[in-house]
């Protein structure tokens, strides 16, 4: 009789595209939520937790990939006798939920109806470095008003969020554009509704922070080479044809006031192009009311990526600090949000235009940012470890954990083998413990306990003298009820 073949065993690897988050990381990105979710409240936004699961059909034109149903995201069927299941997916964003709650929950919502939300999404994508399939967002929307003070307050609390949780004043930028005054550009060139030169037009836009002014002219009309030497055809506009979508893109000036007049030659005598300088104007005094200069917000007509997506204004916030990259270059940190206005949000499930506007922030990114500027520690303070020095006294060290815990101190007994006391104190290392709490059984008997401070040891280690290590003991013997006091003491000296 054959031998039954052995199941093997199922590799310990983490799933492609996807990452695992250990204690510190997840430490770091709650507490920065956390810290953001202060601001939103302080803005009056209320907070939406909405399934992380939504039907296909729900997802509908927001899937990422229209070309090829149920690719981009992760979708399967239900199962049905018939085989007619409802096809459900993973939620790719946290925009697309909004717009199915809201048109199924309008009637006892109020409008305007303001939220944020914040959690994992998922893209069906090829991965690469820095770009996974799972990643977490964080969103603000009001939905229900087409005022510009909407998109205003949405500006003003995304650079307030910024300032709050460590991003300071001159190390970042929101920039803000409009889609109508692009819309202005393209009946300006002529193209009236001409869908497909439009939608080239709109590709071609979006590679202006690659190419720059000269690129998108030649990508516009004749085509250029890439840096590889191939030759990208243009769209095959004529010169006079291209100079509206240059001038547009070129035409930032030293004030709000010049950028406009810039604007309106831009868009000609196009009456849309016009609604979208005026809604510029009314953000920009807006927030110049609100104390927001252009040292924090700016009308900024290259801000191109999402025109293609958004209805009104679009919004952005640039970190402008230099970092270097994996080669050593300097290059500025680069985009960490981005938002603006979609009227079209919710007229698909109720068939009514309802305006809505919005940002979302990308949280890897921003935590990335507070690491660079120092305003999140690499390593997050482990626990203070109680060890054990007699196993048979383990409600002793239970004891003395409960009481630093009971004063708002995090702490933990060591649970492993106690045999190797070496193997406790290299534990609390590990768990980058600031303190270690011994009590033997001399200690014990005359009422003592002794607390090492891990931090401090390990710098006089690392460059003391004798004296000086004689000087700056890095180990106290405390009385037992002073353990609570010497641990506190012992923590503030270490911030």
């Amino acid at each position: 009789m054959a031998k039954p073949k052995k199941q093997p065993r199922p590799k310990a690897v983490t799933p492609k595209g996807f990452r695992d988050y250990f204690g510190e990381e997840v430490t770091q990105r709650t507490e920065m939520l956390r810290t953001i979710a202060g601001v939103y409240h302080r803005y009056g936004f209320d907070a939406l937790e909405s399934s992380a699961v939504e039907t296909v059909e729900a997802l509908g034109k927001f899937l990422p990939d229209v070309d090829r149903p149920n690719e981009g995201v992760f979708a399967w069927q239900e199962f049905d006798e018939g085989g007619n299941g409802d096809w459900m997916a993973l939620r790719y964003d946290l925009t697309a939920p909004l717009a199915r709650v809201y048109a199924q929950h309008r009637n006892d919502l109020p409008t305007p109806y303001r939220r944020y939300a914040m959690g994992p999404v998922w893209r069906n994508e090829k991965p690469g470095p820095g770009r996974y399939r799972q990643f977490y967002q964080c969103d603000a929307d009001t939905v229900g008003t087409a005022s510009m003070a909407a998109d205003a307050e949405i500006c003003a609390m995304l650079s307030d969020t910024l300032e709050t949780v460590g991003i300071p004043r001159g190390d970042y930028l929101v920039r803000v554009n409009n889609r109508k005054v692009l819309n202005g550009v393209l009946e300006a060139m002529g193209l009236g509704e001409d869908a497909a030169a439009r939608d080239n037009v709109l590709r071609t836009i979006d590679k202006f922070d690659k190419v720059g002014q000269a690129g998108v002219r030649e990508l516009l009309t004749k085509g250029r080479l890439d840096a590889s030497g191939a030759f990208i055809d243009g769209v095959g506009l004529s010169d006079d044809q291209a100079e509206p979508v240059i001038a547009f893109l070129t035409s930032k000036a030293a004030d709000t006031a010049g950028t406009l007049a810039n604007l309106r030659a831009a868009v000609g005598n196009s009456k849309i192009g016009a609604d979208g300088i005026a809604e510029l104007e009314q953000i920009g005094a807006l927030l110049d009311s609100g104390g927001y200069g252009s040292d924090r917000i700016e009308i900024d007509p290259s801000v191109v990526r999402g025109l293609g997506y958004y209805t009104g204004p679009v919004y952005e916030a640039e970190l402008t600090f230099e970092i270097f990259d994996e080669k050593g270059r300097k290059r500025q940190f680069g985009s960490v949000s981005g938002g603006g206005r979609y009227d079209d949000l919710v007229k698909r499930f109720t068939g009514q235009e309802v305006p809505a506007t919005g940002i979302s922030i990308g949280v890897d990114r921003l935590l990335a940012a507070l690491r660079e500027k120092g305003r999140i520690g690499a390593q997050a303070q482990g626990p203070v470890v109680v060890t054990v020095m007699d196993r048979d006294r383990m409600a002793d060290y239970q004891a003395m954990v409960a009481e630093l815990r009971n004063a708002g101190i995090c702490a933990e007994v060591y649970l492993g083998n106690p045999k190797n006391f070496g193997n406790q104190l290299k534990y609390a290392d590990k768990r980058n413990s600031p303190i270690a709490v011994i009590e033997g059984g001399d200690e014990k008997a005359n009422g003592i306990v002794q607390i090492k401070d891990l931090i401090l040891g390990a710098k006089i280690a690392e460059s003391a003298t004798l004296e000086e290590w004689k000087e700056r003991p890095s180990q106290f013997e405390v009385p037992r009820g002073d353990l609570v006091a010497k641990v506190r003491e012992i923590l503030d000296s270490q911030d």
